[in-house]
């Protein structure tokens, strides 16, 4: 009888369970950020400042300065250092050409971002100047010092307008509604966060966040502020008359500094995040629809500082030892123009398409067939792996080499079921000298413990030992590789063994809590359904 010889069909692979939970989208998007640049700086990073304009340079204010990195080349761009003592708060105008800080000394200087000139000197607070911010208006700066005190200045000038009384404790953060350029909130050691009216020069509402606070910030609606203090965050319904929304305790100590960006996340799902940065070395994303935590990032030293560009393109993490971290992302997001993003680039000359070109002659080979189109199939050439094609020519101990040879252990276990099947695996084993069987042996010992691979390979293993039985000491190197499959076996024999006395000790435990439940829900059930006697 005459047979059609049959063709080859491809080895399929065994699926098995995935041993940890598939990344998310989120974790994939923060996870892109690249390798942090470390830049040392003379102290603690205490401010992170991004521009508003593209490309988004930052300035980092650490000890006796404030440094300028170019967002570029994340390289130092300028340096700024008339203080006499340190630094604080160093700010960007919204045009990205001035730059604002404070002082221990509690003087609140202001200069020329490109020239490095100073411009003013404002000289009022009694204490170190902590907080120092232009105006949205950009004519204005607002300071707060560790003397209590808020003031207003005119740049123009040079002079103070008015001053803010309130706080009864060091003032440490400040911050500006973004819908209502005349709504600032400044918080402090005091426990309060207040909002103030510089219309009307009054505070209009005081939010008691419970522990000192490091610093405040609005979300993009202007409809909702969050405090830093102590291990929490704190959310509130501005709008509502300071109700709080919402307590978040993730941090294990005191939370340094808060950011918000509004096109941070996936694409998929890309909102407002919130971030935040404490002093266990852990910055967290929140998702600001649910409030919980999407990402973490450890760092190596306490978090006093954080800042991420407006197009979500860098992210700056500043921590107390003077390591500063600098991570870009690979997809920056598209910024409006009008919002101080990319302007458009100009569009490159396109040649015409004629017959002097080669790409007249191939034109139209990437379009897809219309509906009424008739399509002539062409049959594609299956391509096989280096075990296929060995298993194709019932090479079956070059085809379990060069499975094993991918270091992909569901290739393995898929070829050495396909081998039984055949009964080739005698073959496939058998007629080894020493270099031949050591990658085998690797191979055992490498994911004989692993569950999902560990009935199939034990099978393997003692196949092994039946056919090298007698050749045990004449090669150390394989002897050395069969005493570590025996360590690896004894080491997995005992911890099933613990995990069977730690199953013993548990099962009555649980057996008299199931009881002590089921007592109780009787004891309810006859409670709410007494039985009446006839």
């Amino acid at each position: 009888m005459d047979y059609e010889p049959a063709e080859y069909r491809k080895l399929t692979l065994k699926q098995f369970p995935a041993r940890a939970l598939r990344e998310t989208a989120e974790g994939k998007y923060w996870n892109r950020f690249s390798n942090p640049i470390n830049a040392q700086q003379a102290g603690a990073v205490s401010h992170i400042s991004f521009t508003q304009q593209h490309p988004y340079n930052f300035a980092v204010t650490s000890s006796t300065r404030v440094i300028i990195y170019d967002a570029v080349t994340r390289q130092v761009r300028r340096q700024f250092t008339r203080f006499k003592d340190k630094a604080y708060c160093g700010n960007f105008r919204s045009d990205s050409k001035l730059l604002v800080a404070g002082g221990e000394d509690g003087i609140v200087q202001i200069f020329d971002a490109g020239s490095r000139t100073m411009l003013r000197q404002l000289k009022a607070h009694k204490r170190a100047a902590h907080v120092a911010h232009f105006s949205p208006d950009r004519m204005h700066v607002l300071s707060a010092a560790d003397d209590t005190t808020v003031r207003w200045w005119d740049v123009t000038v040079g002079k103070q307008d008015f001053r803010l009384d309130g706080h009864s404790d060091y003032v440490r953060g400040a911050a500006v509604n973004p819908t209502s350029p005349d709504m600032w909130a400044t918080a402090g050691y005091d426990h309060i966060c207040k909002l103030w009216d510089v219309r009307s020069q009054e505070c209009v509402m005081n939010l008691d966040h419970g522990a000192p606070v490091e610093d405040v910030k609005f979300f993009p609606s202007g409809g909702l502020a969050v405090t830093a203090g102590g291990t929490s965050l704190c959310v509130w319904d501005v709008l509502a008359g300071g109700r709080l929304l919402k307590r978040l305790s993730q941090h294990q100590k005191t939370v340094t500094c808060v950011a918000l960006s509004p096109l941070a996340g996936p694409d998929s799902a890309a909102a407002p995040r919130m971030l935040s940065g404490s002093l266990d070395g852990h910055v967290k994303v929140y998702d600001l629809d649910t409030f919980k935590v999407t990402h973490a990032s450890k760092y190596p030293g306490p978090v006093t500082s954080l800042g991420i560009s407006p197009d979500c393109g860098l992210l700056a993490v500043g921590q107390a030892d003077g390591q500063l971290s600098i991570r870009k992302h690979s997809k920056p997001k598209l910024v409006p123009v009008e919002a101080g993003g990319r302007p458009p680039r100009k569009q490159r000359y396109k040649p015409q398409l004629t017959a002097a070109t080669y790409r007249y002659f191939i034109r139209g080979q990437s379009d897809k067939a219309a509906a009424d189109d008739f399509k002539v199939s062409q049959q594609k050439r299956i391509q096989l792996k280096a075990y296929d094609k060995l298993l194709k020519s019932f090479q079956y101990r070059e085809a379990l080499d060069a499975a094993i040879s991918t270091n992909r252990p569901e290739v393995v276990s898929s070829i050495v079921e396909e081998l039984a099947a055949r009964s080739g695996l005698p073959a496939a084993l058998g007629g080894r000298d020493a270099d031949g069987l050591m990658p085998v042996l690797q191979c055992l010992c490498k994911f004989i413990v692993d569950p999902r691979y560990a009935r199939l390979l034990l099978g393997v293993a003692n196949r092994v030992l039946d056919i090298y039985a007698g050749e045990v000491g004449v090669s150390p190197e394989v002897d050395k590789q069969l005493v570590k499959l025996k360590e690896y076996v004894l080491l997995e024999l005992s911890l099933h063994h613990e995990l069977q006395q730690l199953q013993g000790m548990l099962e009555p435990i649980l057996a008299s809590s199931l009881g002590a439940i089921e007592s109780v829900s009787d004891t309810a059930v006859a409670e709410l359904h007494p039985i009446t006697q006839s």
